[in-house]
Parts: structure tokens; sequence; C-alpha cells
């Protein structure tokens, strides 16, 4: 009876957290960096990633993975976005004795510069000696930055079944992480009066995980729940984060103990994952790996019932260096409606 119970409460604290994310379906989410995934590997596959991730990369998407970390592993991720966007993220895991596992995670994004726009249709800068009148543009620029801090436990309750829990702050500024004036009507009387605002947001938000190897063959199931937390608020308004629910299996078809074919040198691996936003219908996550000799990988995935998202594409390299092991990643997606290619860079190593 105690493991049905170690089994069910979070799974259950899963199904009751994605009912209440299913019931904000009117609007959008604030801080959408939260929903651009880094990890070379993962969106080679279609971020059907959910059950695969393990050590330092779980700490991004499913914390239970966390617990399945060897030692101490190290991930850093480099991704190019679309509009000069640009996305940096670190992770690091490792194992305590008696304890669990423990991880950390960093993630900054920077999304380039842009021009200040007013409300007026012209504006004569003053600055200029030609007073050249530009449409509606001060001839200032600002920056806006996001960044997330993270720290996850996870801990093998039994040799097939894991647990995590992440902790995460998160914070986005829209404009220089500035304090804005502004003159408006708050009490509606014609008599306009200056305020100040914030032009960010911060909030602590939550993830929960489960990873649960069946015992036959090599299929793995998991789940977890991602940012939930309270609202944050810019300036006067407040809006949801992007919460979000995976689902996932995953298995090799060919490979030692695979479903279908054994062998030591090739192994193919497939994943599908179920993924519900809270901001959008329901979405599923198909990718495969091959992979030679534990040296070389190739990867492909689909996102299905995505405005701009696909096909995917990456490959992988890693290399034992003493007690090292060394891991090069690459993934390549492009993206509809002229948004361009987006690419990613991973490199890791477990020591």
């Amino acid at each position: 009876m105690k493991k049905i119970r170690l089994y069910t409460i979070p799974l259950i604290a899963i199904m009751v957290f994605s009912s209440i994310a299913f019931s904000q379906k009117v609007g959008s989410t604030s801080m959408q960096f939260l929903k651009v995934m880094p990890c070379a590997r993962a969106t080679a596959m279609g971020d059907a990633y959910g059950v695969l991730a393990s050590g330092a990369e779980a700490v991004f998407w499913n914390p239970a993975g966390v617990a399945r970390v060897q030692n101490n592993e190290l991930s850093m991720t480099y991704l190019k976005w679309i509009f000069d966007t640009q996305q940096a993220a670190f992770s690091y895991a490792t194992t305590i004795e008696s304890f669990g596992a423990v991880g950390v995670q960093f993630q900054y994004v920077d999304f380039g510069e842009i021009q200040e726009a007013i409300w007026s249709p012209t504006y004569t800068d003053r600055s200029n000696p030609d007073h050249v009148d530009y449409p509606g543009l001060t001839g200032r620029t600002f920056r806006p930055f996001s960044y997330l801090l993270g720290v996850t436990y996870a801990n093998q309750i039994t040799d097939k079944f894991s647990t995590g829990l992440s902790v995460k702050y998160a914070h986005e500024s829209l404009y220089n992480g500035e304090v804005a004036a502004t003159v408006v009507d708050q009490n509606h009387d014609g008599v306009p009066e200056e305020i100040k605002v914030n032009t960010w947001a911060n909030g602590i938000i939550f993830d929960f995980g489960l990873d649960y190897s069946t015992g036959f063959r090599t299929v793995r199931i998991g789940a977890s729940m991602q940012n939930f937390g309270a609202n944050v608020k810019y300036a006067s308004e407040t809006n949801p984060v992007p919460m979000a629910l995976r689902v996932g299996v995953a298995a090799d078809v060919i490979g030692e103990g695979a479903l279908l074919v054994s062998s030591d040198e090739n192994r193919l691996g497939v994943a599908f994952d179920f993924f519900q936003p809270n901001d959008y219908a329901q979405q599923m996550h198909l990718g495969a790996e091959y992979e030679y000799a534990h040296l070389l990988a190739v990867r492909a995935g689909y996102k299905f019932n995505y405005d701009a998202d696909g096909l995917t594409v990456g490959a992988g390299i890693q290399q034992q260096l003493g007690d090292m092991r060394f891991f090069f990643d690459y993934s390549f997606a492009t993206l509809n409606y002229n948004l361009g290619n987006v690419h990613r860079i991973s490199l890791g190593v477990r020591f």
C-alpha cells in the first residue's frame, strides 16, 4: 500500500494542476520565453523529450529525469531565435548519496535592440541638428531581456519510479528593467495624472514530474507539469504564465533490449509526447533518434498543431576522454510565415 500511495500522490497532483491550467483558456499568457525550450538534442526530436530527458538537461523538461544523473553532468545551450533574439541556457546536476539528485538551471534571453516609438504620428528629434521628423520614432532604443533561475530536487523512489520538483524564479523586462512614467485618467474624472509603473514582472513558478520504467524492454513513460504558479503583473495588468502538461512514452525499436531488433552498435529510439498548454489547443510531438556505436547520432522530429513550427532535424557526437564523456549536439528548424530558421548548439560533459 505504501508503494501505491507513493505512485498516486504525484500523479493526482499533476492531474489537479493540469485541470487548473486547462481552465485558463482565455487570452494570451505572458513570459513567452518560457515556451522556447533549450537543448539541441531535444529540439531536434521535435520536443518529444519529456520521457527521454535525464541528468542536467532534465531540469528544463521533466525534473524527475534528474534522478537518472550519473555522478556529475553539465550542459550549455546557445539558441539563435527569430528577430535577433538570442537565448543562453546552463544546467548542472549531481547525485548526493542517500539524499537523491539535485540540479540547477539558468536561462537568459536577449531580445535584441528595439527602436522606441510613441503614439504621435511624427516626432521631431531635437538632438538632431537637421531636426529630422521620424514617423512615430523617438530616436531612442531599448533592449528587453528575460532570465530564469531554478533549483531541482529528484529522487529515485524505486528502481523503476522517480519523481522531481523544480522551483524557479522568472523575470522579464519589457523596457531595460526600468520604471516608466505615464499620464492617465486614473479616476475617470477628466483630470489626467502622472503615475509610475514597472516595465517588468517576476514570479516564482514550479515544475513537477514523474518518470517510470515499465520493465518491458526499453519502454518508459513520464509526465510533467511545467510553470505552475500565480499570475504575474506588468504595470497594472496581471497575466498567467504559460503552464503546460507533458505526457509521453519512449522506447528503442533497435538496440540493446529493444522492441524489434537487438543490436550492440545500432540504436533507434522513438518518442511521442502529448503537450497541453494553457493558452492553446492540444499539441503533439513526435521524434526519432538513430545512434551508431554510442558515438554519432542523427535525429528528426515533427510538432503537430503548431502555427509556425513543424519539421525539426539535428545531429550529435559524443566522445569519451578519460573519466569524462563530452557531447556536442545541433538542431535546426524552419518556421512558417517567413519567420526564418532556428539554430541551437549544445555542449555537455559527464564526469
